[in-house]
This record gives structure tokens, C-alpha cells and sequence, in this order.
């Protein structure tokens, strides 16, 4: 597998030498994966074996791809997954069902781009994250198989680029974006189905670092959750929300490595006004008390960039580090390696040091299948432009 020793491991999160680059996780899957993963969650029967067969081919080509655009720490792009949470319903038991998630707080005050909005997603061929199952029994981890079949595929297509990456990473999703997206109906209290979820995600958060991977858990929950299920209620509810998530997170990564797990939080990988987002400085608290080697954060969209500074008020511990989103994944524009630059020397200027920092995007480019709005050929341009970027500021800064 390409990744350091267990000697070098530590040091996975930074490099004295050069910024190291890294994306979110998803990346765009092939058409003929999309349509079939698409037509299983419409309750279409699809061959298994074909979908394992296309979703081990495409994890082959998005570590290629990853290659050729100089990321350091790759993925497997989450191409045996149908979007980044929703694949646990059939790793887990007591999913069924189905609801409306809520919409985002500020659609409201956008009725013609609400609307814009909706035509645009209306018979895309897709996996849609907006009418999930429901926790309708007692939650658990059913099926180990899924995920070590995963991990196999991620190991054999890595070990065709035997030392061309730095470390690698696979995703698991937070404990509260399924308690939130994956509503409750069955225990009684909300504590206890969060707490429930994090003991079953601790299967795949072990099972990811065992591999020899990073593990990077997807907690949008911790800023989105804000403007969709807390919309109506006091920010000072929302935090305690997230302190009951970070705590569960911290009991799931009992005796696992802080150094070899990361921690990506965002606002909602959509693009929209975002102007109901909770600010970075009422929850910045609360989530660096993850006990995690690194955060992952948005600062490339134009809703977020200037909270990189509320790093100088609430700085990271000392061995921590951060991977600052660079690249906005929500856009065809491509961005200019000497942009990508200025972003990486604001932020080492805001940690305090730019061995602490690594080059990364603000989400997934592809975080359900076929709802990404970047063409593929855009999404390797930009990693392209990320290596070139980074490099730049690497020559400036260390």
C-alpha cells in the first residue's frame, strides 16, 4: 500500500518541505455507475456483481486520475458508495422507510431562486439525499463485508502507483449527520440514537485506520444542521447539539489514533446565498474539541473565506493541523494556481505556521451520485490547479 511506515505515520498530517494536497473524498463517478446506483435507489433491481465490478473499475481510475494531478493523500473517491451517508443503509440494520428532509433556511427568502433551483434538480439522474430512510428499529452493524470489500479495492488500485502518494484516506460519515438526515423513529430518546450510530460507525472508523488509512469523518452536520433542523431555534441549542456529536465522535475514536483522523466540517456543499449559515466563531469551540490531528474547513467559496481569521482567536492545539478548503466545489470556475496561493499563505499567516497546513477543497466534488455540478474534466483541472497552487506557496513559505 502507498503510505509511510508505522515510524513515519505521525507526520502524515503535514510535511516540512512542501504543502502537501487533498481533496474532500467524493469525486465525479462514470455515467454508467451514476444511472445504476441511481435506478437501485429509485427501487429499480440492479446486478450486484455489476455494480461491485463498475464501482471497483472506477475506484481503479479515480487513484490514477489522482495521480496524474499530484494529490498526495488521495481517496477512493467513494465509487462503491451511492452518496456519503446514505450507503449505510445497507451496511446497518433498522433503516426503512422514507421523509422530507428539510430545506435549506434561506431558500425562503429566495422564492425565484428556490424555484430555479428546483427545475434545475427536477428528472436529474441522481441519487437524491433529500428523501432519506428513517431509523425504524434498533440500529447496528449488520454487513462488515461491504466495507472490507471497499477497503480491498482502495488497497489493490493504490498498490498500482507504489509510492506515488503520501498516505491515503477513506471517509465514514459523522454520527450526526445520520441521526439528521436519517430521522428517528424508533428510540426514545434522540441521545440515544445518536449514541447508537456512533458505536456502529466505530466498525468503519477502526476498520479504515487498521487499513493503514487515514480516516476522515464527514460531519457537515456541525455548520449545516444550523441553517435546516435548528433554523427556528436559538444558536445556543445548536451548539449544545454539537457538543452532544463531538462527544459521541470522541467515544467512537477511543484508542484510535488521533493523529491518523481527520475531521471535515462544512455548510452544505450546494450552491445557494448561504447567507443563514452560522458564523465559524460560535461553533469553532465547540468543534476543535474533536479529538482528531486535523480539521477540514471551506475558506475558497465567497461566504466563508475571510473566517480563515478565526483561527488567530481560537487557535488549534499544537499538534493539530489544518487542511484549508481552496478549491470551491460548487462552480465551473477554475481557479488560478496564484488564487489557490494567496488562500494557502492567509492561512498559514492565521495558524501560525505553514508546516500545519495542507492545500485542500471545500467539500466532495460528487457527494451523491450524479448531484455534482462540476463536469469531470473541470474537478481534474482544479485538483491540477490545487498541485500547481500549492507549489507556489510552498516556495514562498517554507
Amino acid at each position: 500500500m502507498c503510505r509511510p511506515s508505522s515510524a513515519q505515520q505521525g507526520s502524515a498530517m503535514s510535511s516540512p518541505k512542501r504543502i502537501l494536497t487533498t481533496h474532500a473524498g467524493s469525486l465525479p463517478r462514470p455515467a454508467e455507475l451514476v444511472d445504476l446506483y441511481a435506478r437501485r435507489a429509485n427501487g429499480e433491481a440492479v446486478d450486484e456483481a455489476l455494480l461491485a465490478a463498475e464501482g471497483e473499475a472506477a475506484t481503479r481510475r479515480v487513484v490514477e486520475l489522482q495521480r496524474a494531478a499530484g494529490i498526495d493523500i488521495p481517496s477512493n473517491g467513494e465509487q462503491m458508495r451511492e452518496a456519503f451517508f446514505l450507503y449505510v443503509q445497507r451496511r446497518m440494520s433498522g433503516f426503512g422507510g422514507r421523509w422530507q428532509r428539510p430545506v435549506a433556511r434561506e431558500l425562503a427568502d429566495y422564492p425565484q431562486f428556490a424555484q430555479a433551483r428546483r427545475e434545475a434538480l427536477a428528472g436529474r439522474r441522481a441519487v437524491s439525499n433529500f428523501e432519506p430512510p428513517m431509523a425504524v428499529g434498533a440500529v447496528r452493524y449488520a454487513d462488515p463485508s461491504a466495507n472490507a470489500a471497499e477497503i480491498a479495492a482502495f488497497k489493490d488500485a493504490l498498490a498500482l502507483h507504489e509510492g506515488a502518494f503520501s498516505d491515503a484516506f477513506m471517509t465514514a460519515p459523522s454520527p450526526g449527520i445520520v441521526a439528521m438526515a436519517m430521522k428517528n423513529a424508533h428510540y426514545e430518546r434522540f441521545g440515544d440514537y445518536l449514541a447508537a450510530l456512533a458505536d456502529a460507525l466505530r466498525v468503519e472508523y477502526k476498520a479504515a485506520v487498521d487499513a493503514g488509512f487515514i480516516l476522515q469523518i464527514d460531519a457537515p452536520d456541525l455548520a449545516l444542521e444550523r441553517h435546516l433542523s435548528y433554523a427556528e431555534r436559538p444558536v445556543e441549542a445548536f451548539v449544545a447539539f454539537v457538543d452532544s456529536v463531538i462527544g459521541e465522535i470522541n467515544r467512537a475514536l477511543a484508542g484510535i489514533p488521533r493523529e491518523r483522523v481527520r475531521l471535515h466540517v462544512c455548510w452544505g456543499n450546494y450552491e445557494s446565498p448561504h447567507d443563514r449559515d452560522v458564523p465559524l466563531r460560535e461553533i469553532a469551540a465547540a468543534i476543535l474539541r474533536a479529538n482528531v490531528g486535523a480539521f477540514m474547513l471551506p475558506f475558497a467559496n465567497p461566504r466563508h473565506a475571510h473566517e480563515i481569521e478565526v483561527f488567530r482567536e481560537v487557535p488549534l492545539a499544537a499538534d493539530q493541523s489544518l487542511i484549508v478548503g481552496v478549491i470551491d466545489t460548487t462552480t465551473n470556475y477554475l481557479e488560478h494556481p496564484e488564487t489557490i496561493a494567496d488562500r494557502l499563505e492567509r492561512a498559514a499567516r492565521a495558524i501560525g505556521d505553514p508546516r500545519r497546513i495542507q492545500a485542500g477543497t471545500d467539500c466532495g466534488f460528487d457527494t451523491s451520485a450524479g448531484m455534482g455540478r462540476l463536469t469531470a474534466d473541470v474537478v481534474w483541472a482544479k485538483l491540477g490547479a490545487l498541485r500547481r497552487g500549492a507549489d507556489l506557496a510552498a516556495k514562498r513559505l517554507l
